[in-house]
């Protein structure tokens, strides 16, 4: 038996809570400083109050202080964790190994980020050795990668993205933001270089193709195989989104409870979810109305082509039909989809620009225009990238999340006993006395106790059943002492539970653990992809055996004649391979002169390096 988590990002506070209660098992949530959102930042009252929220369900709240720390910063990050202990958060996403040691100092359990890199087993068992409860896995990670991983390091908890968008490059090795606008995606400020138009062009200053976005890719959906990668070892799956808003969480939270519940009911001798509660829904999720680049389930059967958007980085939505008829201020649509005012709808013109326009009047299929967008003809397809009627249904409160319990209540001698059981931790039931003189009833009071007991409000409990003895439906009982009665069993189930769920396990570092094992080559070549910004991590990586530490990156003058071109992208997305010459697997064989360029407007460029042996495409700067 194996608890699943379903993980989701927080925004903000209102984020978080609206995630619990449409089924999260945990969210993710940037503190005021060093998450990897510098715009997602939450004050420490905020954060505690998630934490109270979340973990009468037994859910779970991890904070992401997963930046690299420069020196100056060293004292303000052991504050903010020391912070964080204190309000009891059950874990932290670290990213800068000079914070291993203190978290272990004051019992802080952390996981590594996926900006650690964690995309062979090695490095996996590395982290463990150092005291990491879990390691959250490289998005490039195909379902067989995963199962050798945790056949190898079977005592590590593996966390795994399943939802969201896609960076390009591996996780915590993208340097393009910092080297041409200075802005460090390991600060948490990535200016989003790869969803930029580029220009493609050869060593012979040829264009291979037209201008397009060359490293912009679809956004991820992996629901259809949440039970693979269970059976693979997954146990945490990860929705990205941290700057999204409580829309999208609720849409996409819900989509994936449902399913992960789907799985759990399916075998439930083998799986089961970590928090608990029922949740009920006033609306029906779909996750192609929520923003979308198109999906793509990555490599997670191997390689595929079409997992790049290389017409736009926008959202594109979901298909609504095509134009049959077009005129100045209206038009008609073929197709099933039902229209509403305000609906913002989208094309692709003649030039594979994404175009977008609002509908403002929708009387069926015939839909009524301020201004005919330009381009838009008979035939085209048309996609709905916002939906007025859906957005409103999440506008409003869209779920409700309880905890099912019984109630049985009974007279014994002058003493009245209430007592409450939980219904998913059959272990857990209290008891509450209340003494008072009663007469007897001139009728029965069994109807108006069911009704007095079942009073839960904003408590998290449901109760699904209420056993009655026949004597206390005999007698009456003022309802005032009834409210107090329950509500003073509650408060003991509350505490109960409490104390059921807390996880009192600690991390710590295993003594000796293995000298560091790069996890590729490229880490010879490039040391600053270890990422050390100060010297605390400095003096770590040299006690496990690194003996060439070189400064982050960003802490290295790049400008200098003497630099050499930096490694800026380690990507498994190949430009080469989506255009059909990819030799090594069967495609044709190019026609360009090599090297490739991806050139900027402006006139910088940046070269390309496909490495057949690793399957792998390096971006440089030239």
């Amino acid at each position: 038996m194996r608890k699943l988590e379903l993980l989701a990002p927080a925004k903000n506070l209102e984020c978080g809570i609206a995630a619990i209660s449409h089924g999260a098992d945990a969210v993710y949530i940037g503190a005021k400083r060093f998450g990897a959102r510098a715009a997602a930042g939450n004050s420490i009252e905020d954060i505690a109050e998630l934490c109270e929220y979340a973990h009468q369900f037994g859910a779970k709240v991890y904070v992401t202080v997963n930046t690299i720390i420069y020196d100056q910063e060293l004292v303000h990050t052991h504050t903010l964790l020391q912070e964080l202990k204190n309000i009891h958060v059950d874990a932290i996403l670290v990213q800068d190994m000079a914070l291993v040691d203190y978290c272990h100092q004051i019992g802080l359990p952390i996981h590594a980020s996926t900006q650690t890199d964690n995309r062979i087993a090695s490095k996996v068992e590395w982290l463990r050795q150092l005291g990491f409860r879990r390691a959250v896995l490289a998005r490039e990670l195909s379902v067989e990668e995963m199962r050798d991983i945790h056949a190898q390091v079977p005592d590590m908890e593996l966390e795994a993205f399943v939802h969201g968008a896609l960076c390009v490059s591996y996780s915590g090795l993208c340097y393009a933001s910092q080297y041409c606008l200075q802005r460090s995606a390991n600060r948490g400020e990535c200016a989003q270089m790869c969803r930029l138009q580029y220009a493609l062009v050869d060593s012979d200053g040829k264009n291979v193709d037209k201008p397009r976005h060359y490293l912009s890719l679809k956004d991820m959906c992996r629901i259809d195989y949440l039970e693979e990668m269970a059976d693979a070892g997954i146990v945490s799956f990860k929705i990205e989104g941290r700057l999204k808003n409580v829309d999208y969480v609720k849409n996409v939270v819900a989509a994936y409870h449902q399913r992960l519940n789907q799985l759990v009911a399916k075998r439930p001798h083998d799986y089961q979810r970590l928090s608990l509660g029922k949740v009920t829904f006033s609306f029906r999720p779909n996750l192609q109305k929520t923003f979308n680049r198109g999906y793509t389930d990555y490599f997670i059967h191997g390689r595929k082509a079409d997992i790049a958007s290389f017409d736009t980085p926008k959202a594109l939505g979901e298909y609504v039909g095509k134009v049959k008829e077009i005129r100045d201020r209206w038009m008609r649509v073929a197709g099933m989809s039902s229209f509403a005012n305000g609906d913002g709808l989208c094309f692709f013109n003649d030039d594979q620009q994404l175009v977008g326009f609002r509908i403002n009047r929708a009387e069926g299929n015939q839909l009524f225009l301020a201004n005919k967008p330009q381009g838009l003809r008979q035939g085209m397809a048309l996609y709905r990238n916002n939906d007025e009627k859906f957005g409103k249904l999440l506008s409003q409160k869209s779920a409700e999340r309880k905890m099912p319990i019984t109630m049985s209540f009974s007279k014994i001698d002058e003493r009245f006993l209430l007592e409450i059981q939980s219904l998913e931790l059959p272990d857990v039931h209290v008891q509450k006395e209340l003494v008072c003189e009663s007469q007897l009833a001139l009728k029965s009071q069994h109807d108006n106790y069911i009704r007095q007991l079942t009073k839960l409000g904003n408590t998290p409990f449901a109760c699904e059943q209420v056993n009655l003895s026949e004597e206390v439906s005999q007698h009456f009982i003022p309802s005032s002492l009834l409210a107090d009665l329950r509500r003073e069993t509650i408060q003991l189930l509350c505490e109960r539970l409490r104390e059921a769920l807390v996880d009192n396990e600690g991390d710590e570092a295993i003594e000796n653990a293995s000298v560091l094992v790069p996890t590729t080559s490229e880490y010879l070549h490039f040391p600053y992809l270890y990422n050390i910004a100060n010297h605390v991590s400095r003096d770590f990586y040299e006690s496990h055996g690194l003996n060439q530490s070189t400064s982050a990156f960003e802490l290295t003058d790049w400008k200098k004649e003497s630099a050499p071109a930096p490694l800026l992208m380690q990507c498994k997305h190949c430009i080469r391979y989506a255009y059909g010459y990819c030799v090594k697997n069967g495609g044709k064989k190019p026609t360009w002169h090599e090297p490739l360029y991806l050139q900027l407007p402006d006139g910088r460029r940046f070269r390309l390096q496909f490495d057949c042996q690793k399957c792998q495409m390096n971006v440089y700067a030239s």
